[in-house]
């Protein structure tokens, strides 16, 4: 509770030093007796009999009565800013809700007020509305529910209504005004009605919007008319509020909009008496564009930096390491100090202004706040203003990052940048600046282009392999449809540039990802990006989303394509272990298929129902049951299902068990694989199933059993050592599990396990060969060849079960049935081959800067430690294969 004191000391100092709030307490005698007394009303109190006045009467008496009390509490100590601002903006919320109502309904009684809504922008949609501030909305209406008089045309109706609005709450009397409103932050405002059909709107904001307009928008919500109206408007802009590619431009965009405010405001740049604390340098606008500029980096990505009010934003901005800590704590603390003496200029006069008075005036507004004297304001604001200044100023890329390279010293440039072939990088590099492919041939392409080339060529410059590098960026920019926002974030972060050098000069299967989906490299500023990507259940919450079934399949392919080119990237850049990439791959798929799965289920459930007391289980085999996937790796899985094969389901279109459950199966498999928009995803092997092809796509767990244990083959129970549930409930896994534990642990037909997988082994090598001479899956010793006496192992000696390959060597180790280094081997083979499959897919020899990173990824000092530690790895398993195939123990 305030003390009584305090409210005493604000009343003297508001009659004092605030002429505007002295008049009010003349004029409102019961509140002055109130705070005479030391308490403080309600702000939102209404007096007896004000009910039957006129909407605009009672509105503008309540707010004569709140902008009073709102003043004497703050300058009591009892409300902060926060407190002050959330007042403000409720009430404004409330008068503009009631000015709508009272505009339909004078035109058309007794109908229900909807089909019109006030979006608002600025600080008012942010709840951070000044203590005389306008108001600037959006209006915005439903031609298909607004209410109209007989005959009248909705549009003509909806603008009389607009008007009406802004008469309520803006026009004088004796007892002052509501609000005043601004309606030119609508689109093209020389040009359009002060009320716009919403689907209009929404089309405005979808393909001709600038920068600033999405940085209005970060602040907007539906404030008052119809509320599911503006909650739909702002739903359907999303896109455009908050975009995943990128946009560095921004930038630029609203840095020209403070460079214009501080040229227009000039008189009030310069600290001191008459600074402008809103527009001036280090003012409460800077603080703000600072935010939002972060915000439209990186809101499309991260949802938690979202928020609308100016410090939620800074230390959200600060918690997911945007901006920095430091940053984030002395802006908001100058943005709290700012807005408060802000509130009190305003005070004084009740006047729209921001500007700090000059002589006698600013020590009075100084002594209104409690000081001494205008020097100590001024004091007391100097380190604050100076502070976030510079903080701004920040923004601005060093000066000459976007000088240019004329073409005669472009070589010469190239060559001291380390070109082992300059001629060849500037040939290309001229063809770009000529505009040779159609990403090139705009003059904000080519002007981004010079901004960056200066850090591009010193980055390719330093790649292991730079005329490589440049050759595949010439490729990439063959490609794509526009490069401006790529050159623009590389020209934003330097490092991303160093980054980009490598995976041009090392990976190609990366760089042509690129050139499809040039967005991919966005995701790279996220420091996280070369972390890990996170468990199952993160992974699939982050794939979820509200959109519908064929919004939901672009999405996940969006998100699995930026972990997966993250992923690849780390092997790329030495930023994480190719085993631990592995595992982060088969991730990334797992919760992939759980988020499709599920989505399909639920599709086809609302039209064939379910079958009763039955459930689909995803089955994943080979590297996705091991949970060890490579950048190339398809997904063997088997679909099965719970339950009796007799029934059938319950919906308005029922099927049978066997053909309800083969076609989800279909479904789920183009889930997975058809590429849309977005791209591809996986490619789905299922031949692994019960028959192979023959046989049908899914079926029941009942029959998964009895064929496992009356019919399979060596090569299927082999299979069946590296399967793992991935889908279905905690119980139907369970439930699949105990059918392969048993069958794994004995309960199979009686084969001869070796001779089997001997004779299998040598049509496979027959068949299919290795494809290069680093080819660690399929050369003599490779992992095929340890997959296979692991498996046999495992089968012969009932040991081992795991469906981690790496697990199973380990017990197998453990119990004496492998050699104690086996596992390393293991280690070294996915090690190479994870990480060939995206330096050297072929398998062949690559060059030597490819050598070295690929010794870096196995722990090796050089390429000769790699050829002598693979010769000696494919000899140990090789070893073993012929222990296993004799019979002996180790």
């Amino acid at each position: 509770m305030v003390n009584p004191s305090s409210i005493h000391a604000a009343l003297e100092r508001a009659r004092a030093h605030a002429p505007f709030l002295q008049l009010a307490l003349q004029r409102e005698t019961e509140l002055a007796d109130v705070f005479a007394a030391g308490r403080l009303p309600l702000p939102f109190a209404r007096e007896d009999g004000e009910a039957t006045m006129p909407v605009p009467t009672q509105l503008r008496l309540a707010r004569r009565r709140l902008a009073l009390s709102v003043a004497i509490g703050d300058l009591a100590g009892a409300y902060d800013l926060t407190d002050v601002t959330l007042i403000l903006s409720t009430f404004a919320d409330h008068a503009l809700d009631a000015a709508i109502r009272t505009a339909i309904a004078e035109r058309t009684p007794d109908v229900e007020p909807r089909g019109f809504a006030a979006i608002a922008l600025g600080k008012q949609g942010s709840h951070e509305l000044n203590y005389s501030s306008d108001i600037d909305p959006i209006l915005i209406f439903d031609p298909a529910t607004l209410p109209c008089r007989p005959r009248e045309d909705v549009g003509e109706a909806a603008v009389r209504i607009a008007r009406r609005v802004v008469e309520i709450l803006q026009n004088r009397d004796g007892d002052g005004y509501v609000l005043r409103v601004d309606l030119r932050l609508r689109p093209s405002p020389e040009a359009t009605p002060i009320a716009l059909p919403v689907d209009a709107a929404i089309s405005y904001y979808e393909s001709l919007a600038l920068p600033w307009e999405r940085a209005a928008f970060i602040r907007a919500r539906a404030a008052a008319g119809d509320l599911a109206l503006g909650e739909r408007f702002l739903a359907a802009i999303q896109p455009f509020i908050w975009r995943r590619a990128l946009d560095f431009g921004a930038i630029g965009e609203i840095r020209g909009i403070s460079r214009r405010i501080r040229d227009h405001h000039a008189h009030g740049q310069a600290f001191g008496a008459g600074y402008d604390l809103k527009r001036g340098r280090g003012g409460i606008r800077e603080i703000e564009f600072f935010a939002q500029i972060h915000q439209l980096i990186h809101g499309g990505r991260d949802v938690s930096v979202r928020a609308p009010a100016t410090r939620d934003a800074l230390a959200a901005l600060a918690a997911a390491g945007w901006i920095g800590a430091s940053e984030a704590t002395a802006l908001s603390q100058a943005y709290t100090l700012l807005r408060t003496i802000e509130h009190r200029v305003q005070m004084v006069e009740d006047r729209q202004t921001h500007r700090l008075p000059e002589g006698a005036a600013l020590d009075s507004l100084a002594q209104l706040h409690g000081l001494d004297d205008g020097a100590a304001l001024l004091a007391l604001l100097r380190p604050h203003v100076e502070r976030v200044g510079a903080i701004y100023d920040a923004l601005d890329p060093a000066e000459g990052a976007a000088m240019s390279f004329s073409a005669e010293h472009l070589a010469a440039q190239l060559a001291a940048a380390g070109f082992a072939d300059p001629s060849g990088a500037a040939r290309a590099i001229g063809q770009w600046r000529a505009g040779i492919y159609p990403a090139l041939r705009s003059e904000a392409a080519r002007s981004a282009l010079e901004a960056v080339l200066p850090g591009l060529i010193e980055a390719l410059g330093q790649a292991p392999d730079p005329s490589t590098a440049v050759a595949r960026l010439d490729s990439m920019l063959s490609h794509l449809s526009s490069a401006i926002n790529f050159f623009r974030l590389l020209q934003a972060r330097p490092a991303l540039a160093r980054l980009l050098a490598l995976i041009l000069s090392h990976a190609e299967t990366l760089a042509q990802a690129l050139a499809r989906r040039p967005e991919l490299f966005d995701g790279l500023i996220d420091a996280t990006a070369l972390g890990p990507v996170g468990d199952v259940a993160a992974l699939a919450a982050e794939m979820h989303g509200g959109q519908d079934y064929q919004a939901l399949l672009d999405h996940v392919r969006r998100i699995v394509g930026e972990k997966r080119f993250a992923l690849g990237t780390q092997i790329v850049a030495a930023a994480s272990d190719p085993l631990a990439v592995a595992a982060g791959y088969a991730r990334v798929a797992e919760a992939a298929t759980e988020v499709l799965a599920a989505a399909t289920v639920s599709e086809f459930v609302a039209v064939h129902g379910s079958v009763p007391d039955s459930e689909l289980v995803i089955l994943a085999l080979g590297r996705f049951g091991g949970a060890a996937l490579t950048h190339a790796s398809d997904l063997d899985l088997i679909y099965l299902f719970t339950g009796d094969y007799r029934l059938e389901s319950d919906g308005t279109k029922p099927l049978g068990a066997v053909l309800y459950y083969n076609r989800l199966a279909q479904r789920i498999t183009g889930a997975l694989s058809a590429p849309t928009a977005s791209g591809p995803l996986y490619e789905i092997d299922t031949r692994l199933r019960p028959s192979g092809t023959q046989g049908p796509l899914s079926v029941s767990l009942d029959g998964f059993s009895r064929y496992q244990r009356e019919s399979a083959w060596t090569w299927e129970h082999m299979a069946l050592t590296r399967a793992r549930p991935v889908f279905g409930s905690a119980r139907a896994r369970a439930e699949v599990q105990s059918v392969i534990d048993a069958v794994l642990c004995g309960e199979r037909p009686q084969r001869d396990i070796v001779a089997d997988a001997m004779a299998m082994r040598a049509d496979m090598a027959k068949h299919k060969p290795p494809a290069g001479p680093l080819d660690a899956k399929l050369l003599p010793g490779g992992l095929v060849d340890l997959e296979f006496a692991v498996h046999v192992r495992q089968l012969t000696c009932l040991a081992g079960f795991s469906s981690s390959l790496s697990e199973a060597i380990g017990a197998l180790a453990a119990a004496g049935l492998a050699p104690p280094t086996l596992g390393d081997a293991e280690a070294l083979l996915t090690r190479l081959l994870v990480t060939l499959r995206l330096v050297a897919p072929d398998a062949a020899i690559p060059p030597a800067p490819t050598q070295r990173l690929i010794a870096g990824a196995l722990g090796m000092a050089d390429w000769d430690g790699v050829v002598a530690s693979l010769a000696a790895t494919r000899q140990e398993v090789v070893d073993f294969l012929v222990a296993v195939a004799t019979g002996d123990r180790i």
